[in-house]
């Protein structure tokens, strides 16, 4: 998902007084940029361009309309297995967690992974312009089995929770680059529609995934990342194969840019100038402070102490001594930045990144725990609460396409923000009063579904509004950038989200819970197959779907005042006209 999870030479919007980004993911200006009425600059890549993006506009001026069907159709397989593997392993997720005595652990996990994910963006960018994208998908694709098979044989919490971080770098690197492929090879006024294409898995996964997670369940949940870890290699190398066809298409008909200079570095040299090039220091640094800035909000309540703790507080002041030294270092040590702050200069890429992040943590305050609610408190089964939280997916998936099609007929976008950021609210605003214990499951559905509307049509708003104040060369940087915001509003959101159960359910359980069941109450807490095993309609029951109703609801106010922010932001877009060439070639 959420999510969460974008041509040629662009020239000046003037008819729009958009100002056309003019720094590449490396910071450094283009020498030039093509005329997209030269006929001849049409047929070439782009010579000011990096060399990946040459590289793929070779790709592109070279493949037919056959070759560039079998690459989205590839590239639909791997959503597919994306999603198929996010629905299961995601369902699986508590009762995992559960099974190491860690229940509470779980928006922790998220929190953690989530920044590692959001670390991955702008070193990938960089490595997908300058180099070639099948390089960096390769990689990902690599970290994404190794998380999976670390995840089939882990014995302990700690190394399950090793393999999210893995697992989160690998699918979410892996996704970014199949969205920046995508990029490359749509046009402008089709991107909508092509992004509604690759994300169209989820609307079968959405629901097969539950039955299949509770089958795993059933037998052992193991082989739900194992199979992942030997389909995954598989569906994704015919991808690399088809790109590496493409070029040697290319090659053939001189296309390819040359072959870079050998640089005549020494191996130390080569590698002082790569971790430079891909500002490991200050990913470092944006990293700890994140990692150390949040995860408090998941520990304070379990510490003996709260946020007095010792070292809940000196992890506060370490977050934010390496979030100051992260500024510092890319304002004045830096020679490469891991952000590039003058893409900012464009108020669409701001407003789009700023709406994303209140996005993101608006719907991970209450994510984490939704399915355990549902079964919990509904008393649904896992498959069923797979399936109701799997509503988004469904019906988003479809919207997308008719969300996709408005964008290509009307070539603007903003006004669909207009209805998309209000429906939000009224969705999330209503699961405030649909969280008490005695309301019908009907109600939550209907939540769902605005929020599906919603959602999925912010979601592809946000990927074309910033490609669109961007040109070609810079299409892998602004996706990163709205990825970072993105994933770390979604870091932050889990946060709250664990802040918020820890400093709530605990004390409801110690309310409520009758007499014989007060002593077990910390194993209550941690441990979602006890709290099923209590009967509906026993006291016991009665006050831990209480205590969910508390804590859920606290959630979802959070969530939707966070969101309510977002009415500010859809009026920072500009309303980009779409009607421009950006891209080259043989197209979607």
């Amino acid at each position: 998902m959420p999510h969460i999870q974008p041509s040629s030479s662009g020239t000046g919007l003037a008819e729009d007084n958009e100002q056309q980004i003019p720094i590449d993911v490396q910071g450094k200006s283009p020498s030039m940029r093509e005329r997209d009425d030269d006929k001849d600059s049409a047929d070439f890549p782009n010579e000011g361009a990096q060399h990946g993006v040459q590289m793929v506009e070779a790709v592109t001026l070279a493949w037919t309309k056959q070759t560039l069907g079998t690459a989205y159709i590839l590239m639909w397989l791997l959503y597919f297995v994306n999603g198929f593997n996010q629905s299961i392993t995601g369902n699986l997720a508590a009762y995992i967690t559960s099974e190491f005595e860690a229940h509470s652990l779980v928006p922790l996990i998220q929190v953690v992974s989530s920044i590692m994910g959001a670390a991955t963006y702008m070193p990938l960018a960089k490595i997908l312009n300058l180099w070639d994208r099948s390089v960096g998908f390769s990689l990902m694709v690599a970290f994404a089995t190794l998380g999976l098979i670390l995840a089939a044989s882990c014995k302990s919490i700690g190394v399950y929770c090793a393999s999210q971080v893995f697992y989160s770098i690998g699918f979410t690197g892996m996704t970014f680059a199949i969205d920046v492929i995508t990029a490359d090879t749509s046009t402008l006024r089709d991107r909508g529609l092509a992004y509604a294409f690759t994300s169209s898995p989820y609307i079968i996964t959405a629901y097969a995934g539950p039955t299949v997670a509770a089958k795993f369940y059933e037998n052992n949940w193991r082989w739900a990342y194992g199979a992942f870890a030997i389909i995954l290699p598989i569906i994704a190398t015919p991808l690399v194969l088809i790109m590496a066809y493409a070029r040697r298409q290319a090659k053939a008909k001189g296309l390819l840019p040359p072959t870079p200079e050998a640089s005549g570095r020494t191996i130390f040299e080569s590698f002082k100038h790569y971790i430079i090039e891909l500002d490991v220091l200050g990913t470092f640094l944006l990293l700890a402070g994140l990692v150390l800035l949040l995860i408090p909000f998941n520990l304070a309540g379990s510490s003996a102490n709260g946020w007095s703790q010792d070292y809940i507080i000196a992890m506060l002041v370490l977050g934010v001594v390496c979030l100051f030294a992260f500024g510092l270092s890319e304002k004045f040590l830096a020679p490469v930045p891991f952000l590039q702050w003058d893409i900012l200069r464009s108020r669409t890429v701001m407003g789009a990144c700023a709406l994303d992040v209140c996005y993101q943590v608006s719907y991970y305050c209450w994510l984490s725990y939704y399915t355990s609610f549902l079964q919990v408190n509904s008393g649904q089964s896992l498959e069923v609460a797979g399936y109701i939280s799997s509503i988004f997916d469904v019906v988003s998936g479809i919207w997308l396409f008719v969300v996709g099609f408005a964008i290509k007929k009307t070539n603007r976008f903003r006004w669909i923000l207009y209805w998309a950021v209000p429906l939000y609210m009224l969705g999330q605003g209503l699961m405030i009063y649909f969280r008490k214990p005695d309301q019908a499951v009907g109600y939550l559905i209907m939540c769902q579904i605005f929020l599906a509307f919603a959602g999925g049509a912010m979601i592809i708003v946000q990927q074309v509004a910033v490609l669109a104040a961007s040109d070609h060369q810079n299409a892998a940087g602004s996706l990163a950038f709205l990825g970072v915001f993105g994933n770390v509003g979604g870091a932050v959101g889990g946060s709250v989200s664990g802040a918020i159960w820890q400093g709530t359910l605990p004390g409801a359980l110690q309310r409520y819970l009758p007499a014989e069941s007060l002593p077990d109450w910390e194993s209550i807490y941690e441990d979602l197959e006890l709290q099923l095993s209590y009967p509906k309609g026993t006291e016991t029951r009665l006050a831990i779907e209480k205590a969910y109703s508390i804590a859920q609801k606290h959630m979802v106010i959070c969530g939707t005042a966070v969101m309510a922010l977002s009415l500010i932001w859809m009026f920072v877009i500009k309303d980009i006209k779409l009607d421009r060439k950006q891209t080259k070639g043989v197209l979607f």
